[in-house]
């Protein structure tokens, strides 16, 4: 067992037995969704969907002023990551903070790298909407992983490292990042992330930003996906959003996003637009895909070509 599984794994039993000794008491907060969606061109066609989740936290201050927290989530879907088929567990971590040593987060399951915690696109993602797109390569994993972010020593400037110590191939995981808002409405993100196995390396980097005028909110993103193996590919991800909140309860968005694939003469693209009304609790959403290039062609055919997806879904935070 290497150093950092033992310092996970430490910290782990240790925030344990010491939130039982000061009394802490683990809260709990549930989500659930209804939804129903529809694809063009797919064998599956129209669905209902379900979400499900119960998220458990707890937190307490130790004898020397350190914070130490824990997060459980159940949640009841198929999860391949760890082999455990509709296992009720998900997302686990485990956190310690002070004002003068900033924030280590080690994620059992669920965590995410100082990269991949901001590689979502701009635009949501579009790509993970039944497209039948050519899924990304994945940036480095978040699963047994260190995410330290550093005490404020530049004001509204956010500093964050992540490592992975890798699995039985080999190789480990390094991220960086640097977030600013300081100037009122702005947020700029920049992040890289390296892997490295036996007999390769890839890396991710993403830049992205977001700016609230009045109303209007502008959003622009993009990722890099850089491999040194001749049998591996480039990608690169661009995307944008604009959205419009009309009233404390109702707001618009449009998006946009490519998948750029080297060696392929078409990209993938995929817009949205979509409609959010809360009322008591409960969050009404109506979305409108369209998809083009599926599978880098322009050829219609079954998951290649043109596609468009409605959905609608009704989301209770409780």
């Amino acid at each position: 067992m290497n150093t950092f599984k033992k310092v996970g794994l430490t910290a782990l039993a240790g925030s344990l037995v010491v939130t039982s000794a000061v009394a802490g008491e683990m809260s709990v907060a549930g989500s659930a969704s209804i939804g129903l969606k529809n694809t063009s061109k797919s064998a599956t066609g129209r669905s209902w969907t379900m979400g499900n989740q119960l998220t458990f936290s707890g937190s307490g201050e130790l004898d020397n002023g350190m914070n130490v927290s824990l997060s459980f989530v159940l949640d009841q879907a198929d999860d391949s990551t760890t082999g455990l088929a509709n296992s009720p567990f998900d997302s686990h971590s485990v956190t310690i903070s002070s004002d003068s040593l900033g924030t280590l987060v080690f994620s059992g399951e669920g965590g995410s790298s100082a990269q991949s915690a901001i590689d979502t696109t701009a635009a949501g993602d579009l790509w993970d909407n039944g497209s039948g797109f050519t899924t990304p390569r994945a940036s480095e994993a978040g699963n047994n992983s260190m995410l330290y972010t550093l005490p404020t020593f530049v004001d509204d400037l956010t500093v964050k490292a992540g490592y992975s110590p890798g699995g039985a191939g080999g190789g480990s995981a390094t991220s960086y990042h640097v977030g600013y808002s300081g100037v009122e409405g702005l947020s700029v993100d920049y992040a890289v992330g390296q892997t490295e196995t036996i007999g390769s390396e890839e890396e991710h980097t993403t830049m992205k930003a977001s700016y609230a005028y009045g109303s209007f909110t502008f959003a622009i993103s993009n990722t890099e996906n850089a491999y040194d193996l001749a049998s591996s590919t480039d990608e690169e991800i661009s995307s944008w959003k604009v959205s419009y909140t009309v009233s404390d309860d109702l707001s618009v968005s449009y998006g946009q996003e490519t998948i750029d694939t080297e060696g392929q003469s078409v990209d993938e693209e995929a817009e949205s637009i979509s409609v959010s009304y809360t009322t008591g609790g409960v969050t009404l959403s109506a979305t409108q895909y369209e998809f083009s290039g599926r599978g880098n062609s322009n050829t219609e055919a079954n998951g290649t070509g043109d596609a468009e997806r409605w959905s609608l879904s009704a989301s209770f935070a409780f």
